[in-house]
């Protein structure tokens, strides 16, 4: 069998979680390999809707292994958490469903202390981060200074380096950002607690996944957030400490590029983001409000992790052929179509355009996107396609919507979700 990864094409929030959810119905291990608590996917099954920021979507599925890689860092916090009520909904997460790569970096309190600290010191040039500590940790980590879940594997010795961990960055913040200091003794007895109980859970994943794989095991490799927003690639400065790409699943998992098969790109039938940076596609007013809904179905647009609502625009198929190019995206699922249903007119960015010059492509990339987009308007429909399961049955002009998508994208789209049930997808011939 092989790895098979699922990427988000746009700034994340894309749906991959439901995703990811359809695909593990044919998977062993479901892997997520970077981010933390920062990222959250939503999946909604029957009454119940589970919103899961650490623990891999896929083990809703009873017969699937969840893996945290080591290019994911954790919140003991947040994980136990998370673990407690996913427990409470109905699924088992024992040692034996759920491994914790030993290489995966921690978050601490010092980490948020030192993530809210610095963004209020960058007063108008603030990136808009969660506030999670996720930057911190991952700077802790490339200054290889950072604490791995295998240090909680000896207590005596996890005490000793997380006391002097949270010392430093009070020097950092009562010295730089003149903030309080933290109680280190109290910090560190209350993440003693936390590394005895998730002790069971660590391992070395990497040699584990690597030995699946061989014999025969489908992996399937959960991203967080989205290719817009990965450190190199994406909108920087506005864009996530780690790599959402494609390239990330095998760095972030311990594994190597023969194993990969399918590569899904994930894209909503429009565009959002959460936070600061660039958007050029983006709507306001009526138009906005439509697309991004009230708030009070799970499934509208406001942010899993945060509750914030996401800005809305039209779907911006320059980035997208980026987003195909830069993870070798084999096949598109397209998300949230239903959304567009008793919209008159729709509208696709096929090109940029600046100083009376048309761009089709990025010249320097997302790190540019000072341009004015040039639309393709397609008429839209009305009819209600929840209940569609048949690419026959939907409209005509959301089929010629999908197909035009399609076309420019350059890949195939193989399913599109019509609705946040299992059910409601259609597969595309």
């Amino acid at each position: 069998m092989a790895l098979n990864i699922v990427i988000g094409t746009q700034w994340g929030d894309e749906g991959k979680g439901r995703v990811v959810d359809l695909l593990a119905a044919e998977a062993d291990y479901v892997a997520r390999y970077n981010g933390g608590d920062n990222a959250g996917h939503t999946v909604t099954v029957g009454d119940k809707t589970f919103k899961l920021h650490l623990i891999p979507s896929g083990v809703i599925h009873p017969h699937t292994t969840g893996v945290i890689g080591n290019g994911v860092v954790i919140n003991p916090r947040v994980l136990l958490k998370e673990i407690e009520t996913t427990r409470a909904a109905g699924v088992e997460i024992t040692p034996e469903r759920l491994r914790i790569s030993h290489a995966a970096h921690i978050i601490t309190p010092a980490h948020l202390a030192l993530d809210a600290a610095r963004e209020q010191a960058r007063g108008e040039g603030k990136i808009g981060t969660t506030l999670r500590g996720i930057g911190p940790a991952y700077n802790h980590k490339t200054a290889r200074g950072g604490l791995r879940m295998e240090a909680m594997l000896d207590l005596e010795e996890f005490a000793e380096g997380f006391k002097a961990h949270v010392e430093m960055v009070n020097e950092q913040l009562t010295l730089l950002y003149r903030a309080e200091p933290l109680d280190a003794q109290a910090i560190t007895e209350q993440y003693l607690g936390y590394a005895h109980e998730l002790t069971p859970y660590i391992g070395n994943t990497s040699i584990r996944l690597n030995q699946a794989l061989r014999q025969g095991a489908n992996v399937l490799a959960e991203g967080a957030q989205g290719t817009l927003l990965d450190l190199d690639h994406g909108t920087y400065p506005y864009v996530t400490s780690s790599t959402p790409t494609a390239s990330g699943a095998l760095v972030g998992l311990g594994l190597g590029a023969s194993h990969v098969g399918r590569v899904i790109g994930v894209t909503k039938a429009f565009q959002t983001r959460v936070g600061e940076g660039p958007f050029p596609t983006e709507v306001f007013g009526e138009t906005a409000e439509r697309l991004r809904g009230t708030g009070d179905k799970p499934w509208d647009e406001f942010g899993t992790t945060t509750g914030r609502p996401r800005r809305v625009g039209w779907l911006d198929s320059v980035l997208l052929r980026y987003a195909a190019q830069i993870n070798g995206i084999t096949e598109l699922t397209i998300t949230k179509l239903d959304v567009l249903s008793g919209l008159e007119n729709l509208y696709i960015c096929t090109a940029y355009r600046k100083d009376r010059q048309t761009y089709s492509d990025l010249p320097l990339g997302p790190t540019d996107l000072d341009y004015e987009p040039e639309y393709e308007e397609l008429p839209g429909w009305e009819e209600d396609i929840m209940g569609l399961r048949k690419w026959e049955d939907l409209p005509q002009t959301a089929q010629a919507y999908l197909r035009r998508i399609e076309a420019i994208a350059g890949v195939p789209i193989r399913l599109v979700s019509v609705g946040p049930e299992r059910d409601q997808v259609i597969e595309v011939e």
